[in-house]
């Protein structure tokens, strides 16, 4: 007797970690911005950590406004799928929630104590710091720079520019940024251990 065998993938449809982090913080995004109250809620006070321990998570999911989401998102899809080739999902997150929790640390520790620090910046530094020990000479446009530079020179720079800006949670950024570098040094060294 034959019979007859049939595959069929039934992996079905899957966001992936990037697809899923951009439609999380949109749809808080939007929560947000209809119930404006719950950015404070949500977003991290330094002063009043101990009370609301949940913001230092809750922070990296919540945005100031339409261009804070958009440019973490966009620079989350174009190095966060790079990083994930690299290392794998599961340490995309580790990089990501890590990152994002050890910039809140060093804001609590360094920020201005009594205002709120809300978005992914942190993560984001984290998951392009990561990026840019692995593969520092990939190439990168930054706008409005004309000519594409070596990643490592636009994270770096770009933590370095963004610090100026008014408003800015640079504690945050460099927490991200120092501990995705350093992170990623490890899967480095494990990688050229393994070949």
């Amino acid at each position: 007797m034959v019979r007859r065998v049939t595959f069929r993938n039934n992996q079905g449809f899957s966001l992936g970690p990037i697809g899923f982090l951009i439609i999380i913080n949109i749809i808080l995004f939007i929560t947000t911005s209809i119930k404006r109250d719950l950015l404070f809620d949500l977003g991290l006070v330094p002063i009043l950590f101990l009370e609301r321990p949940w913001t230092i998570v809750t922070s990296m999911f919540v945005h100031a406004s339409f261009w804070h989401v958009f440019a973490n998102m966009f620079t989350l899809y174009f190095f966060g799928s790079n990083l994930i080739q690299l290392i794998g999902e599961r340490n995309f997150w580790i990089v990501y929630f890590i990152g994002g929790i050890a910039g809140n640390i060093l804001y609590i520790l360094l920020g201005p104590s009594v205002s709120v620090a809300v978005g992914a910046s942190g993560a984001v530094f984290a998951v392009g710091g990561a990026l840019a020990v692995l593969r520092p000479r990939l190439r990168v446009f930054i706008i409005p720079i004309p000519v594409p530079l070596p990643l490592w020179v636009a994270v770096i720079g770009g933590c370095l520019v963004i610090s100026f800006f008014p408003h800015v949670a640079w504690q945050a950024h460099l927490g991200g940024l120092v501990f995705g570098l350093v992170t990623a040094y490890f899967f480095w060294r494990r990688q050229r251990r393994f070949y």
